[in-house]
């Protein structure tokens, strides 16, 4: 599942076209949407919330979701299918393997921009907050939770709680409130470093923990379990990352 930094990437790379204030001049695909509504719709924006691709309307905004599996390409085709092709004058996008839905509200009267991870409007007080109204939540599951963190996902998750020393199975009351803090603080900043990485396509080599079998600290075996309710995978090493009771 692309997590907020391959969202903002994408971000990026349509706003390189200047298709903002274009027309759709044509829409196909699978996809069950209304898809003639689209047709000669102006674009007012492209925007970016956690791991939601967003096509900006006057009246209406488009969500893409690209789940576990989603993919798209600028000005290119797959074979297969395309759940949802958005075709300009010069340009075309097209989104694979995706959930599309379409919004009867502006973006931003549905999105609290404050809560995305890579948002300039991000708040951390706002997330500690959060945080501290979900005592009995592991902190595994707190940094998967897109009401907190969004655009945070499973890599993030692994490497920030190693970043900060922190078990994935602490709940959030058993953290000291200057681990809490650091580990909100890390979320953001390893969400920016893995933005770098990702250009570079060097994230990969930058990975400490995520699919890893040894501890770089330790050099004993990390552990690898299935933990929370999210039950996604955690990589982590019992003797540097604290479990505090």
């Amino acid at each position: 599942m692309p997590e907020g930094p391959s969202i903002v990437i994408l971000k990026e790379a349509i706003d390189q076209l200047n298709l903002e204030g274009k027309v759709i001049r044509h829409v196909e695909g699978n996809t069950k949407i209304d898809k003639d509504r689209l047709i000669n719709q102006k674009v007012t924006d492209f925007r970016s919330w956690g791991k939601h691709f967003l096509i900006c309307f006057d009246e209406f905004t488009l969500r893409i979701h690209f789940l576990l599996f989603g993919s798209y390409l600028i000005n290119e085709q797959k074979k297969t299918p395309p759940r949802l092709s958005l075709i300009f004058d010069k340009d075309e996008l097209n989104f694979y393997a995706c959930s599309v839905q379409i919004f009867e509200e502006p973006a931003d009267k549905i999105y609290d921009w404050s809560g995305d991870i890579m948002s300039d409007s991000w708040k951390s007080a706002n997330a500690l907050k959060k945080l501290k109204a979900n005592p009995g939540m592991l902190v595994c599951d707190a940094l998967l939770d897109q009401n907190i963190f969004a655009g945070s996902g499973n890599i993030i998750k692994n490497e920030v709680l190693f970043r900060a020393r922190i078990h994935p199975l602490n709940t959030v009351v058993k953290l000291p409130d200057k681990k809490l803090k650091e580990m909100v603080t890390e979320t953001r900043n390893y969400a920016f470093d893995f933005l770098e990485w990702k250009k570079e396509f060097t994230l990969k080599k930058h990975w400490l923990a995520h699919t890893k079998k040894t501890c770089p600290r330790c050099n004993i075996p990390f552990h690898k379990e299935y933990l929370g309710k999210t039950k996604r995978r955690s990589y982590f090493c019992t003797n540097c990352q604290v479990l505090y009771e």
